[in-house]
Parts: structure tokens; C-alpha cells; sequence
């Protein structure tokens, strides 16, 4: 009994790594997928040092998950102790490193917030000036999301205009709706948007629409980090179960 007990719990043991395998994947592919950042997302909050870093640390913890996995489960088949070990204290440092994450990204995130990207909008915001990282970004976000600024096109009236800029419109050339959300798209009427016309401009706020886009995302997200928890958890436990019963 004590062998098939043994045995049960090393393929147990084998499963629990699959899974961690797996999410290390997922979050190694989704911090690529940040850092690559084909939407220009990243640049955004490029200038908070916490959300820059975020997707480098998803990035690591991710590669960490992957090899750890891997050793995980090379360490139940061949029911080495010393591995067993090396495993246990490993994926405890990561659960902790992961715990204080999420607690941290609790404390932080205010810096999520509508103000706060608000103030990022009027202090770097450099209108039509698409040679800037920062503002090409923000009108590549609002033609895409058909938005404009952070709660609308009030935003922008604190922003100061190009010198030797030929528009005097408070509204820039991104908030003005297109037959095609694309830079490539025809402008349904570029003037009469420029000129103030409300008809022709995006008005909701990209804040609201991109948080309703990704939502759902949001909570996926946060189940998926409670799932990988959960999972490190119980690996951890077979871990140290397989290692008192190998002799």
C-alpha cells in the first residue's frame, strides 16, 4: 500500500508541475505579448517606473514557472531528493515573490486610476507631434478605440498647441471620427470635427472604453493568478510529501 500510496503521489506530484509548466507559459507569453506591445500601451505609463517594470517582472516570474515546471516534473519521475528539495525551496521563494506582487499591486492601484492618467495626458500630450513616443501612442490609442483623451475632449483644453502649428482647435486630428479606425481611415469630416462640431468628433472618454473592453480580461487575469497560487501551493505540499516517503 505504502508503494501504490508512493507512486499515486508522485504522478500527482507530476500533474501539479504540468499546470505549473503551463502557467509559467502563459505568463511568459503574456509578458512578451506586453513588452512587444503592438496597441503602444507601454508607453503610456512609461513614465511610472512601477507600471514599467510590471510587465519585465511577469516577463521573469513566467521563465521562473516554465523551468520550474519542467524541473518539477523531471524531479517526481525520477524520484530524486535532492531535486525534490531544490523544487520545494524554489517555487516557495516565487510564491512569496508572487504573494508580495499582488499585495503591492493592491497598495499601488491608485496609479491605475482616471486622475491619474489624466495629469499624464495634459503634462506630456504634444497634440498632432507624432515624431513624440507618448503623444503618437495616445493618438494611435484613440483612433483605434474611436475615444478621445481620458474623459473626453475637455482634456485637451488644458494642452498648449505646437509652436508655428497651423490648427488652433482644441480638439486634436485623433478625436475626429474615420469611415476605418485606422491612421489610414478617410476623416467623415476633418473640418467641421476641427471646428468644434460635436457630431464629428469621438466624444466618450478612451478611459471607460478601454476599461470596458478589457474587463473581462481584468478578471481572467486575477483568476488565473489565483489559480497558479493554488496550484504552487498544492505542488508544494506533494513536493514534500514525495520527499519523506522516497527512501
Amino acid at each position: 500500500m505504502e508503494g501504490d500510496c508512493l507512486s499515486c503521489m508522485k504522478y500527482l506530484m507530476f500533474l501539479f508541475n504540468f499546470f505549473i509548466f503551463l502557467g509559467g507559459a502563459c505568463l511568459l507569453g503574456v509578458g512578451i505579448w506586453v513588452i512587444v506591445d503592438p496597441t503602444g500601451f507601454r508607453e503610456i505609463v512609461a513614465a511610472n517606473p512601477l507600471l514599467f517594470t510590471g510587465a519585465y517582472i511577469m516577463l521573469a516570474m513566467g521563465a521562473m514557472l516554465f523551468l520550474l515546471g519542467f524541473l518539477g516534473c523531471c524531479g517526481a519521475i525520477r524520484e530524486n531528493k535532492c531535486l525534490l528539495l531544490f523544487f520545494f525551496m524554489f517555487i516557495l521563494l516565487i510564491f512569496l515573490a508572487e504573494l508580495s506582487a499582488a499585495i503591492l499591486a493592491f497598495i499601488f492601484r491608485e496609479n491605475l486610476t482616471r486622475e491619474f492618467f489624466t495629469k499624464e495626458l495634459k503634462k506630456h500630450y504634444l497634440r498632432n507631434n507624432d515624431t513624440d513616443v507618448f503623444s503618437s501612442t495616445w493618438n494611435s490609442v484613440m483612433i483605434t478605440f474611436a475615444c478621445c483623451g481620458v474623459n473626453g475632449p475637455e482634456d485637451f483644453e488644458a494642452v498648449p498647441h505646437l509652436p508655428h502649428s497651423s490648427s488652433e482647435s482644441v480638439t486634436p486630428e485623433a478625436c475626429c471620427q474615420r469611415e476605418l479606425q485606422s491612421r489610414e481611415g478617410k476623416f467623415v469630416n476633418k473640418k467641421a470635427c476641427l471646428t468644434g462640431i460635436e457630431r464629428f468628433q469621438n466624444r466618450q472618454g478612451c478611459y471607460t472604453v478601454i476599461l470596458n473592453s478589457f474587463e473581462t480580461y481584468v478578471y481572467l487575469a486575477g483568476a488565473l493568478a489565483i489559480g497558479v497560487l493554488a496550484i504552487e501551493l498544492f505542488a508544494m505540499i506533494f513536493a514534500m510529501c514525495l520527499f519523506r516517503g522516497i527512501q
